[in-house]
């Protein structure tokens, strides 16, 4: 994580030079603590390993001119232990994202992913393109595409490309505010050695390419609280080569 935190300090200091000020006031900001229930598939659990579990979310973000930073930090199975070697331990997972503009909404794209638990970890580094594309209609995308290295328990190094999306709509409905929420993924050019064993046989993730994403709906009741639902999904992806799906309930305070 500490390759990040530089990346924020870096893009703090260009909003500063863009405004030639000492001003860091950003055009957006936002943060919340989160409550959230995994419920996977009966075809999830039976087919890879995977268990219902709760975890506690902190979340934020913010915006300048030239440079969008996001970033979370779960706490999984917070009641749990750090060392029951099983899919029901204590876990850690945190995501920082950082844009950067070059030019005409073209953006430098940089993302660290890591998740830590007793018997597992990894860390998905992707740098490379994104571009960011708004409308006056509640709806704004950013597509990205970037090289991707991965270190975990089992591999370490280049690990092939990851291209995807962010996606949002916003709207009204019985005088609340929705929003439609969409991440997606898709890993390509995979190491062999990251998804073949030494007999040349799948093994983890199980291909060359992986998808990887959750699509949400929210509902603002207030500028305080917000709750949703958000479909998740993951094929050849989260050790397992077969389509895992399952629905996480949440519940945001927001500061």
């Amino acid at each position: 994580m500490f390759k990040i935190f530089v990346i924020f300090l870096i893009s703090i200091t260009l909003c500063a030079e863009e405004k030639k000020s000492t001003s860091l006031e950003p055009n957006y900001s936002f943060a919340n603590i989160n409550l959230n229930y995994f419920d996977w598939t009966h075809y999830a659990e039976n087919s890879s390993d995977k268990s219902d579990f709760s975890y506690i979310g902190f979340e934020g973000g913010a915006g300048w001119n030239k440079v969008d930073i996001y970033g979370f930090l779960n706490i999984e199975n917070p009641t749990h232990s750090y060392n029951e070697n099983s899919s029901d331990e204590l876990r850690f997972s945190s995501l920082a994202d950082v844009d950067i503009e070059i030019k005409n909404s073209f953006k430098l794209h940089i993302q660290d992913f890591s998740l830590n638990s007793g018997s597992y970890y990894v860390n998905d580094f992707v740098v490379g393109i994104g571009y960011k594309y708004n409308t006056k209609y509640g709806l704004w995308i950013r597509p990205f595409l970037g090289v991707h290295h991965t270190y975990d328990s089992y591999y370490s190094g280049f690990n092939g490309y990851m291209g995807g999306w962010l996606l949002n709509y916003d709207f009204k409905l019985f005088e609340y505010k929705f929003s439609i929420f969409q991440w997606n993924e898709i890993e390509f050019g995979r190491d062999k050695d990251f998804y073949l064993d030494e007999n040349n046989q799948p093994t983890g993730d199980g291909a060359s390419w992986g998808l990887n994403g959750a699509v949400s709906l929210w509902i603002h009741l207030n500028e305080t609280y917000t709750t949703g639902l958000q479909y998740r999904y993951a094929k050849n992806k989260l050790g397992s080569p077969n389509y895992q799906s399952g629905v996480i309930y949440t519940f945001k305070y927001n500061f």
